[in-house]
């Protein structure tokens, strides 16, 4: 008989975390191994992963560092790709921790927890908007690669005393970063972003360092975090700035830096406050929160504090749409574009048009116009000529209506169809 492995870890863990890893697909890590690839040899590959974590011998590969662009151009942010083996180990050790964390978690904590989302986030704070006249738009400069190891694993300690979890959340954080000439960088603080254990061990870390100290020390102001995401709901500037002292001080005794010039206190103007501020937007997880017109189910019109989609976020929307070059694929059918391109316009529309989602119209104009330069190139009778293009897609929604996904919002003929 074989001598029992030194950490009880079954094996339907690793199983059911390959399964996780896999219906969430992501790229390869630095052995440029793809999930497809790795079934090629499932069986063997699950046992050897599962054979070196029970036994302690798993030591995590280096994580392949990709470099994306910001949202508001602000610079770059590095994403920690993990092999797919070792995504499949962190994925075994995160949902283990789940259901040990979850329930001490805040309720005003959203990200990434069962049950909460990010639109979840932004309805709570646009109706907290309606009600306090002060926001603190809180920003923690680079949060997932500077938060301390330490201070990790201290909070992990807190919910289990399995050594198998301590021991490869530790060498997890120690994981060099493999950069894109193969050079390795090694770490002292952080913990990538993009890997399967990264969320559960922020948001864990921030519970005992915002939330749980912003429930002791200021039980009455309320706020929504989502991650390192953070708005803060004041009844006065000076209760803003006072908090904003209260907050910068505590972070920064847990290594962490406020931003001092993306952290802004924020005046939600509207119709029945009617001062003025430096700051009356901001935003908040791809939603710009502003003074806007709105209608009223009676037909009145009045400025109301609320959110619509960001600058940032309809500028990566365009930037996606000119990437599908739709005039030059002239060698597909409307179906064909429709199939293609329905599922990521559909995402758009669920997530940015939950709210005020009129702002979306005119991205949604940017696809009928590119749909009508396909036309143009596609049918030598509509060559050269927009209008006649137009009319005849027009004619194809009238037929097939739901054709495209954003057609019941906003028609080929500009008209926009849905309400606010």
């Amino acid at each position: 008989m074989s001598a029992p492995k030194p950490f009880d870890i079954p094996k339907m863990m690793v199983w059911s975390a390959y399964e996780r890893v896999k219906a969430n697909k992501g790229a390869a890590g630095v052995d440029d191994q793809s999930i497809a690839d790795f079934e090629v040899d499932l069986k063997g590959n699950l046992y050897k992963l599962w054979n070196r974590m029970a036994s302690g011998s798993y030591f995590p590969p280096p994580v392949k560092a990709v470099e994306l662009a910001k949202k508001d151009g602000s610079g770059t942010r590095t994403l920690g790709v993990p092999t797919v083996a070792d995504r499949i180990a962190q994925t075994v050790v995160a949902r283990y921790l789940e259901p040990r964390v979850e329930p001490v978690f805040h309720p005003d904590s959203y990200g990434y927890r069962p049950g909460r989302s990010a639109l979840d986030a932004v309805g709570v704070c646009r109706e907290r908007c309606w009600k306090r006249d002060w926001v603190l738009d809180l920003d923690i400069r680079a949060f997932f690669d500077t938060v301390p190891w330490e201070l990790i694993l201290k909070a992990v300690a807190r919910h289990t005393d399995e050594r198998w979890v301590l021991l490869y959340v530790q060498r997890w954080l120690q994981a060099p970063l493999q950069v894109a000439d193969g050079t390795l960088v090694e770490r002292v603080r952080g913990t990538p972003q993009g890997s399967a254990v990264s969320p559960v061990l922020a948001n864990l870390f921030m519970h005992y360092a915002f939330d749980g100290w912003m429930q002791r020390e200021f039980p009455h102001i309320p706020f929504e975090r989502y991650v390192d995401d953070v708005v803060v709901h004041c009844a006065t500037k000076r209760q803003a700035r006072l908090v904003q002292d209260a907050i910068t001080g505590r972070l920064a005794g847990l290594g962490l830096e406020v931003h001092p010039t993306k952290t802004r206190i924020v005046y939600c103007k509207d119709d029945d406050r009617r001062g003025s501020h430096e700051h009356e937007s901001f935003d908040f997880l791809g939603y710009t929160f502003r003074p806007r017109l709105s209608k009223s189910k009676h037909g009145k019109h009045f400025v109301n504090f609320s959110p619509a989609v960001s600058r940032p976020a309809k500028q990566a929307m365009g930037k996606a749409i000119r990437s599908w070059h739709l005039p030059r694929r002239s060698d597909k059918t409307l179906d064909d574009l429709a199939a293609m391109f329905n599922p990521i316009i559909r995402g758009w529309i669920n997530y940015y048009g939950r709210f005020y989602r009129s702002g979306l119209y005119p991205l949604l104009r940017h696809i009928n116009w590119g749909l009508v330069r396909w036309a143009m190139r596609k049918f030598k009778g509509l060559r050269g000529h927009k209008h006649r293009a137009q009319r005849w897609l027009v004619g194809v929604a009238r037929r097939q209506p739901d054709l495209f996904a954003h057609w019941r919002l906003v028609r080929p003929d500009g008209w926009a169809m849905g309400a606010r």
